[in-house]
This record gives C-alpha cells, sequence and structure tokens, in this order.
C-alpha cells in the first residue's frame, strides 16, 4: 500500500511538472494604453506584452520593442494607428547573450501561435537593445523584416566595456561578463560574434536596417557602433540607413534625442512589413 501511494505521488508530481512547463505564459491581463488595448502577462516569470491596434493591417504585422519599452514609444502610437501590433517580453540585464536569444525564441513561437502575428517581424532596440535585436536577427534572419536602431550599441566593447572612445560601466561590464559566461576581459574582447560581426546570414536574407543617431552621443559613440556596423553591411552588399538627429533636445551627453523625423522611421517599417 505504502509502495503504491508512493508511485502515485510521483505520477501526481510528473504531472503538475508537465503542465508547468506547458504553461510559459500567466493569465493575460486587460489594460490600456494611449487609448489602445494592452494585454499584460507573464511570460517564464518575465514581464511581456502585447498591444493591440484598433483595426489590425491584414496579416497581423508587428513590432518587437527590445529593452527600455517606454523610450520613443511616438513609434509605437504611429504603427498602432497604422495597424500594428507591439510587443515586448524582459530580458533585461541579459545583454542579448544566447540565454537571451533563446527567451525570445520561445516567445516568438508563443506570440505567433496566441495571437497569430505574421511570421516576420520588425524589430526596434535602443542603446543596449541593439545587442537584443542584432543578435536574435542574426540567429534568425528568416523572421526579420527590418530592424530599427536608436543609438544601439552594436559592440560591448565600446559600452559597456568602455575600451573605445565610451567610458563604459564597470557594473554593467561585469554582469554582461558573467552573463555570457566570459572568465576575463581577455576572453570577452576575444568574442566573435558582436552585432557589428556575421552580418552575412542578414544581408542575404535582404533584412533592411535604419538608425537615428546622435553626433554627440559620448555613451554610445556612433563610429564604434551604427557607423562601423552600417560601413559593414553595405560593403557586404546589404541595405542600410543612418540618420543623425541633431535638431532636438539632447540629453545624457547625447545619448538621448528626439527623433527629428519619426513619420519616416515608421515609413521605413510599414514599407517592410506593407502586405
Amino acid at each position: 500500500m505504502r509502495h503504491n501511494t508512493h508511485n502515485l505521488i510521483i505520477l501526481v508530481l510528473l504531472c503538475f511538472s508537465v503542465f508547468v512547463y506547458a504553461q510559459p505564459a500567466s493569465v493575460a491581463v486587460a489594460s490600456t494604453w494611449n487609448g489602445f488595448e494592452k494585454t499584460l502577462f507573464k511570460f517564464e516569470n518575465r514581464e511581456a506584452f502585447i498591444t493591440h491596434p484598433k483595426q489590425p493591417l491584414p496579416g497581423n504585422p508587428w513590432l518587437w520593442r527590445a529593452r527600455f519599452p517606454d523610450y520613443h514609444t511616438e513609434i509605437d502610437s504611429m504603427l498602432l494607428a497604422k495597424g500594428f501590433h507591439i510587443a515586448y517580453v524582459s530580458t533585461d540585464n541579459q545583454f542579448g547573450s544566447p540565454k537571451a536569444v533563446a527567451v525570445w525564441n520561445r516567445f516568438y513561437k508563443h506570440v505567433l501561435s496566441t495571437y497569430q502575428l505574421h511570421p516576420k517581424v520588425a524589430l526596434h532596440g535602443h542603446s543596449r537593445g541593439g545587442l537584443f535585436i542584432y543578435n536574435w536577427a542574426k540567429s534568425n534572419p528568416e523572421k526579420v523584416a527590418c530592424i530599427y536602431g536608436d543609438a544601439v550599441v552594436c559592440d560591448f566593447k565600446s559600452w559597456p566595456g568602455g575600451f573605445g572612445e565610451s567610458e563604459g560601466s564597470t557594473k554593467d561590464w561585469e554582469t554582461l561578463k558573467l552573463e555570457y559566461g566570459f572568465k576575463s576581459d581577455a576572453e570577452a574582447k576575444a568574442y566573435t560574434n558582436n552585432p557589428i560581426e556575421q552580418l552575412d546570414g542578414l544581408v542575404q536574407a535582404g533584412v533592411p536596417i535604419f538608425h537615428t543617431i546622435s553626433l554627440s552621443d559620448q555613451v554610445v559613440p556612433p563610429e564604434e557602433n551604427t557607423l562601423l556596423l552600417v560601413n559593414r553591411y553595405i560593403g557586404l552588399g546589404g541595405t542600410a540607413t543612418v540618420s543623425p538627429c541633431n535638431s532636438g533636445v539632447q540629453k545624457s551627453k547625447g545619448h538621448h534625442y528626439q527623433i527629428d523625423d519619426p513619420e519616416v522611421v515608421v515609413d521605413f517599417i510599414v514599407k517592410q512589413l506593407k502586405l
């Protein structure tokens, strides 16, 4: 009798484990954002959301935000008004590591099956979000319609490493090394899969990129990041556009700025997902 009870407990635990594993997202909570319906939920215990347009375009095109989803949301509003969905999952403090890319892979499958979103997505990254969007895109070039980068980090040796013109961030650099499993600065500096590297797959997939920058950005200097990546991308035969933003207010040593013409960014994204 005791043996049968023991087996029953094990069976129940196994069933419970399977159930938990099969439920990556929590119960969704309805909210609103700027007049649009917003679905908040936990995905693998991470904050996540989908913001829905009032009139979705055929095929349900979408924009995927990486890090700082509350920054430069005028682009989100304009895309929602045009029929796009906006999605986000938090992989904070993972700096686009292979583990973060794995989370993104699972989130991508979840939102496609749950919300029937388009299989190709537009990616939007700000600052360190560049590490997320490019590392995921390089692993999944066939799933990417286009990439928009806003003052993005394209080489972690620049920021947070601080091995160039940027003063970097010692705390974030140490966190990044732990996340990637680097045992030393030398091992991290020898890494060869930063966004500026191994771009051939994106070029071959025909993924266009658009970056806005501030020429006075001292935190993520464009010479070590955007301009280096874009020059390499064009050299490989890729399509790339850079738009310096200098007319509005700039803060945080030039790293935070007003986008001169958000409509240009929105037009770029809509063009790539016009169905």
